[in-house]
C-alpha cells in the first residue's frame, strides 16, 4: 500500500512539475492605484491556490474548535453521569419486607 501511495505521489509531482514548466512566462497582475506585479504564470496560480486553501482551513477552524468544546463538554458530562451511576450501583439493595 504504501508503495502505491508513493506512486500516486510520484506521479502528481512530475504532473505539477510539468505544467509549471509549461506556464512559465511572465505575467503582469494589476492591483488598484496603478500597481502592478509581474511574476511566472506558475507561481501566481500557486500563490492564489494556496491562499485559498489557507482560507478554506481558517474558515473551518471556527466549527472545528465549537466541536471540540462541545465533545470536551459532553464527555464531561457523561464522567459525572457515570460516576453518579456506578454509586448508585454500588449501594446494597434495600430490603423488602
Amino acid at each position: 500500500m504504501r508503495v502505491i501511495t508513493w506512486a500516486i505521489l510520484l506521479a502528481l509531482f512530475i504532473l505539477l512539475l510539468a505544467f509549471a514548466a509549461k506556464n512559465s512566462e511572465p505575467v503582469t497582475l494589476h492591483f488598484y492605484f496603478d500597481l502592478e506585479w509581474k511574476a511566472p504564470l506558475i507561481l501566481l496560480l500557486f500563490g492564489f491556490f494556496f491562499a485559498g486553501a489557507l482560507l478554506g482551513l481558517l474558515a473551518m477552524f471556527g466549527n472545528w474548535y465549537a466541536q471540540r468544546r462541545e465533545i470536551a463538554r459532553l464527555q464531561r458530562t457523561e464522567g459525572s453521569a457515570n460516576k453518579a451511576g456506578s454509586s448508585i450501583a454500588a449501594q446494597p439493595p434495600a430490603a423488602e419486607g
